[in-house]
């Protein structure tokens, strides 16, 4: 079995639109949850200081985050770009495709850094079971 593909992008929040954001995300998560039946994990978390975001998605390989790229493609989000400034950096995790490092440069333009760690040298993914996601919160 190959090891997960994870992709992490950091975002800058507009200067007064955080609020905005905490009510386009619900809607922005169903989408992709709907959307993207391979993907493991999606997340979004917010500095302490609310000035970015960063998305940290878990993808069984990169195959399923160039699906991901191409539904983003498919959906012009205008909310997206009201209340996020742009992409100030990525890290992979993972094999990372020409198509997709292509991907995300034309998403992202030229001077956004990504670092990619592509050789995975151990570890695991563990399935939460519907008495481990209860018993969390």
């Amino acid at each position: 079995m190959s090891a997960a593909f994870v992709f992490i992008a950091t975002n800058k929040i507009r200067e007064g639109r955080l609020a905005d954001e905490k009510r386009r995300v619900p809607g922005w998560v169903d989408f992709i949850e709907e959307n993207e039946p391979r993907l493991i994990a999606f997340h979004q978390f917010l500095s302490g200081d609310g000035t970015e975001v960063e998305y940290v998605q878990v993808h069984p390989d990169s195959d399923s985050f160039e699906h991901h790229m191409r539904v983003l493609a498919d959906r012009s989000n205008l909310s997206y770009t009201e209340t996020l400034e742009g992409t100030t950096n990525i890290r992979i995790y993972g094999q990372l495709t020409a198509t997709v490092l292509e991907m995300l440069r034309r998403a992202v333009g030229p001077d956004v850094p990504i670092t990619v760690l592509p050789t995975h040298l151990g570890g695991f993914t563990r399935q939460a079971t519907t008495e481990d996601a209860t018993s969390s919160d």
